[in-house]
C-alpha cells in the first residue's frame, strides 16, 4: 500500500467535507445536488481507495445527520455511490470528456435511484409500481441536476483540482 502524504490527506478531507456540506445545503430542494458531479470528479482524480474513503465518510456522516442510519438506507446508498468509482476505474476508465461523463451521470443517477427499489419492496413492503410511479419526478430531477452539473462544472473543477494536486506534488518533492 502506498504511503499517503499529510497534504494529500488534508485535501481529501477538505473535499469530503465539501461533498457532505453541499448536499446538506441543497437538501431543502429534492434531488437537486452536486453529489454525483463531485463523486465523478473525485473518482477520476484520486485512486480507487481514496475515492471509496471519501464516499464512506460521506455516507456515514449524511446518515448520522439525517437520522437515517439503518438497513433501509445506508447499504443501498453506499452501493449506489460505489457504482461510480468502480465503473470509472474499470469499464469507463477511458471516458474523460465532460459530455461523456455527463451522460454517465444519467446512468449513475438512475442506478442510484433504482438501488432503493430493493429496500422499498422487501423491507418497507411498498408495491413495485407504486414506488416506480411515485419516484419518476424525483428521478427526473436527479438525472437533470446530475447531467447539467457534470456538463457545466466538471471541466473547470477538474482543472482547479489537478492544479492544486500538482502544486502539492511539486512542493512535496522539494522542487
Amino acid at each position: 500500500m502506498k504511503k499517503m502524504s499529510v497534504k494529500r490527506l488534508v485535501i481529501i478531507s477538505i473535499l469530503t467535507a465539501i461533498l457532505f456540506v453541499q448536499e446538506q445545503i441543497l437538501s431543502f430542494i429534492p434531488n437537486i445536488q452536486l453529489t454525483f458531479l463531485l463523486i465523478i470528479l473525485y473518482s477520476k482524480t484520486f485512486d480507487f481507495i481514496e475515492s471509496v474513503l471519501m464516499i464512506t465518510v460521506h455516507v456515514i456522516l449524511d446518515n448520522l445527520l439525517m437520522g437515517s442510519f439503518n438497513l433501509t438506507v445506508v447499504p443501498f446508498m453506499y452501493i449506489g455511490y460505489l457504482i461510480i468509482p468502480i465503473t470509472l476505474k474499470t469499464i469507463f476508465r477511458k471516458v474523460n470528456s465532460a459530455i461523456g461523463l455527463a451522460f454517465l451521470s444519467i446512468l449513475y443517477a438512475l442506478l442510484y435511484s433504482w438501488v432503493f427499489i430493493i429496500p422499498a419492496i422487501l423491507i418497507l413492503e411498498i408495491p413495485f409500481w407504486t414506488y416506480i410511479i411515485q419516484d419518476i419526478p424525483f428521478e427526473i430531477l436527479l438525472v437533470t441536476s446530475s447531467f447539467l452539473s457534470v456538463l457545466w462544472l466538471y471541466k473547470p473543477l477538474k482543472r482547479v483540482l489537478d492544479t492544486q494536486l500538482e502544486i502539492n506534488t511539486i512542493n512535496e518533492s522539494g522542487d
